[in-house]
């Protein structure tokens, strides 16, 4: 046999030993993928996204609008019981004093405000981390105690002789949408009471130390029989937007973050319109 002939033989044998080759490799590749673990490659992947973020533990403090009490009272727990170690304190009031509070320097990792006017506050004197975001909204209401013993129907009706009203003080949320809806009514109403927060004005009718008090719808729906409430279509035009920010000077800013995301996922929204808080 000629060398030409020799070649022409060999290449075919050459040839048909690579395609082996490739097989036997391609075959030893899949075998070392399929002895992985199942999810093995999905877990690495979570693995290295959470240790790519900061681990949340620790105290995380929270001042919020008085109105908020019921409904992040209950996310606090869920918090708690979804990062295991960690505590939420918090501390309810008028949305003007925790403004006023967190610009005199006191330490809190979250501000969640009743108005965007008050949490104006906040991030006019550079003490919010980032842009605040509207997470709910509210719309005011009429309580009255039990059964409604003043028949009170309307906002005006609230102007009605010996009637005893009280009012939020003009400087916090509710006081200032009470006016709006007072004025939106052409409506002029002097209170006997001016109070410092929402809650606070609820407690004069559920003591029945007022006839009546204009609050939030949420605040009627939690106080559950202890009131009546009575809805007026001049709260339309007065809906409060309620914005929440993590703080600069945090001293929990990871456990700040994932508190916000809680409020704002499915689950905290979920809470919060079951308390009656309208959509953002």
């Amino acid at each position: 046999m000629t060398t030409r002939s020799a070649r022409r033989h060999a290449l075919p044998l050459a040839l048909g030993g690579a395609a082996m080759l490739l097989a036997l490799t391609a075959c030893s590749s899949s075998d070392d993928t399929s002895s992985d673990p199942p999810g093995r490659s999905a877990a690495s992947t979570a693995t290295s996204s959470t240790s790519a973020s900061p681990k949340v533990s620790g105290s995380v403090t929270v001042f919020a609008a008085a109105s908020l009490k019921e409904s992040f009272s209950t996310l606090g727990k869920q918090f708690e019981t979804a990062y295991p170690g960690t505590k939420v304190t918090f501390s309810f009031g008028g949305s003007d004093t925790l403004a006023a509070s967190i610009t005199a320097g006191a330490p809190a990792d979250v501000f969640a405000a009743a108005s965007p006017t008050t949490m104006k506050t906040v991030t006019d004197a550079g003490d919010g981390q980032g842009e605040p975001s509207t997470f709910v909204r509210n719309q005011l209401e009429i309580a009255t105690p039990p059964g409604n013993p003043q028949h009170i129907a309307t906002l005006k009706d609230l102007t009605r002789s010996g009637l005893k009203v009280a009012l939020c003080a003009k400087t916090v949320p509710c006081g200032s949408a009470a006016q709006k809806a007072l004025t939106a009514g052409g409506i002029s109403l002097t209170p006997v009471s001016y109070e410092q927060d929402v809650k606070s004005a609820l407690t004069k009718v559920e003591l029945k130390e007022v006839d009546a008090a204009v609050v939030y719808r949420t605040d009627v729906k939690a106080a559950g029989g202890k009131v009546d409430g009575v809805q007026f279509p001049e709260s339309a035009g007065a809906v409060n937007a309620y914005p929440i920010v993590a703080l600069k000077d945090a001293p929990n800013p990871a456990a700040a973050q994932a508190f916000i995301a809680l409020v704002k996922s499915a689950e905290g929204q979920k809470v919060l319109t079951e308390a009656g808080f309208l959509n953002p």
